[in-house]
């Protein structure tokens, strides 16, 4: 891993809910197969590859970032297919170096983002609003405290679609009023309405929109026409997706 001292871009700060986990990385569920909990086992193997755990404790710390999901990139470090049990095939895992510290408070700890890659990962995976941190002891934490992230927002950038769908909504609505029905014809294959071809403009109409998945870019097509356009071919089940 890179040393921690090496030039940094500044932070920027979410706050999070602590939510609790499934108990297996600490070994505190009752069903847990590692009953001193997976990092520990985990552990000494990180450090081989360079990834120091010492000074964390030997479990997650789970946060929830409500209507967020996170898209995170050229971790601080990797390690690739490590066959840490025999209970499963190995895991890739990636690691982001992050600052923690309670909510409202200047007093912060260095912490690391801790990413079992889910498609080498069998089982507990989590929801995309969540991260699991590897953190120092905090005292008297428990469920639904709130912590404050503070993450180089280029590596580790918080996504919030129903705000980027509404954000994209009114970029396109003069365009949909002003072309009605020839708008949508330009990202259809026959009736069918298609997000490759609505995302390929996307770079001109609102570039922040490209963190959209396909789903969410149609329902901003469906939604802009009924609002802005004749209705023809539009889909009225997917209208209660949020773009409220």
């Amino acid at each position: 891993m890179p040393p921690e001292h090496a030039a940094q871009p500044p932070c920027h700060w979410h706050t999070g809910t602590v939510v609790r986990g499934y108990g297996v990385a600490s070994g505190q569920a009752p069903d847990s197969p590692y009953p001193a909990g997976s990092i520990s086992l985990q552990a000494p193997l990180f450090a081989q590859h360079g990834v120091d755990l010492s000074g964390f404790f030997s479990g997650t710390l789970n946060l929830a970032f409500a209507g967020c999901r996170w898209h995170l990139s050229a971790p601080d470090a990797q390690v690739v297919e490590l066959l840490w049990s025999d209970r499963h095939p190995a895991e890739t895992f990636s690691f982001w170096r992050v600052q923690l510290r309670r909510a409202g408070s200047s007093d912060a700890c260095s912490a690391l983002i801790y990413w079992p890659h889910p498609e080498t990962k069998r089982k507990h995976h989590h929801s995309p609003d969540r991260l699991e941190l590897l953190a120092p002891w905090i005292e008297a934490l428990g469920e639904g405290d709130r912590l404050e992230i503070g993450l180089d927002p280029r590596r580790c950038r918080c996504i919030r679609p129903q705000a980027l769908q509404a954000r994209l909504l009114e970029a396109i609505k003069f365009r949909v009023l002003a072309a009605q029905e020839s708008f949508f014809a330009a990202y259809r294959q026959g009736s069918v309405l298609v997000a490759s071809a609505f995302r390929a403009e996307l770079p001109r109409l609102l570039p922040a929109a490209l963190d959209l998945n396909d789903r969410e870019l149609l329902e901003v097509l469906e939604r802009a026409q009924f609002l802005y356009g004749d209705g023809i071919g539009c889909d009225t089940m997917n209208l209660q997706s949020g773009l409220r």
